[in-house]
């Protein structure tokens, strides 16, 4: 057989497994295409502005509902949030600026604009902070399909918030599209912002 032509039949061959590769080209459905989580919201920030859910239409949002007293689970996957963002910048500052950081508070109580201000400033100059009445709260957290609730009030009037612990990521136009594993480390949201921001 001419050379020419194993070449020309290997070339061929070869494009056809590529094709028939899912991990190759083809970017894979999103594991939360579709899912009916997210919706409209009005709530404070923590410069005492009010925003909707269609004021980060647009970007990608990085989306957790925790609260400022929290002694450690909050801050820890709000940090690793903003960790996997910057080493997410450091390889794609133009796609890394497409995405924002939302913190929305379970305990609106507590959680003024002033004190979300401190708390988000903590972790990095441009995480937005949201909270509002109590009413809002439980909308937004509905919508979100986020679990909370108010433990038992310690003598003195300290109390915990039960609540779900899970980083959503939505496109632009407000689908969902992943969570980030907060729990595996900021490589690991760097990871997976990778994945999906485009």
């Amino acid at each position: 057989m001419p050379r020419l032509l194993v070449i020309a039949i290997s070339i061929a061959a070869a494009a056809a497994v590529a094709a028939c590769n899912p991990a190759q080209g083809a970017m894979e459905e999103p594991p939360l295409a579709g899912a009916a989580i997210g919706g409209p919201f009005t709530l404070t920030d923590q410069n005492g502005k009010a925003r909707t859910w269609d004021d980060f239409r647009g970007r990608y949002a990085a989306v957790y509902f925790g609260y400022t007293y929290c002694p450690d689970i909050c801050p820890t996957d709000v940090q690793r949030t903003a960790q996997g963002l910057r080493r997410f910048q450091a390889e794609s500052p133009e796609l890394a600026e497409k995405v924002q950081q939302i913190f929305v508070s379970v305990d609106p109580a507590r959680d003024t604009p002033q004190v979300l201000q401190e708390f988000t400033s903590a972790f990095g100059p441009d995480i937005v902070g949201l909270t509002g009445t109590p009413e809002q709260i439980d909308a937004a957290a509905k919508a979100f399909k986020v679990f909370h609730g108010k433990g038992k009030v310690e003598e003195g009037g300290a109390y915990l918030v039960d609540h779900s612990n899970i980083t959503y990521l939505f496109d632009p136009s407000g689908k969902p599209l992943a969570t980030l594993p907060t729990d595996q480390g900021a490589e690991a949201v760097a990871q997976e912002l990778a994945k999906w921001v485009r």
